[in-house]
């Protein structure tokens, strides 16, 4: 298996960043097999969805909906609502696997591969892009 990790600047909203051109570059030229992406965080998530068309606000206003930024999380230090940002990945999981044919993510025409991203005060994010060979 390969893997390697890439870094990202989220800042300081709440955001839902397009992997997907650096796990196609990752995967380009490998063959056949399986790429699995994995955010090593207690607040973040990947998600697979349309971009640019609304959905990423979308599921930014649902989650917002689902998963309100007020006082009632017993997880409480950090920004109001901190709390929510870790229970966020049990509904958003922090992993996505997508196959990979001839060197080619294999995803539906509007798919694209998200970091999402509710802690406003954790600017920076890692996620592990693996490969298994098929």
């Amino acid at each position: 298996m390969e893997s390697e990790v890439h870094s990202y600047r989220t800042g300081d909203r709440e955001v839902v960043l397009d992997l997907t051109g650096d796990v196609a570059a990752f995967v380009a030229g490998r063959g056949d097999g399986l790429v699995h992406v994995f955010v090593p965080h207690a607040t973040a998530g990947l998600a697979i969805l349309e971009t640019g068309s609304g959905s990423d606000d979308d599921l930014l206003a649902a989650l917002g909906d689902l998963l309100p930024a007020d006082d009632r999380w017993r997880h409480r230090h950090g920004s109001p609502g901190h709390g929510r940002s870790h229970v966020m990945p049990g509904i958003v999981a922090p992993y996505a696997s997508v196959p990979v044919l001839d060197g080619r993510l294999a995803l539906g025409t509007w798919q694209s591969i998200c970091l999402v991203d509710l802690n406003v005060d954790n600017a920076e994010r890692d996620a592990r892009f693996s490969f298994l060979q098929g």
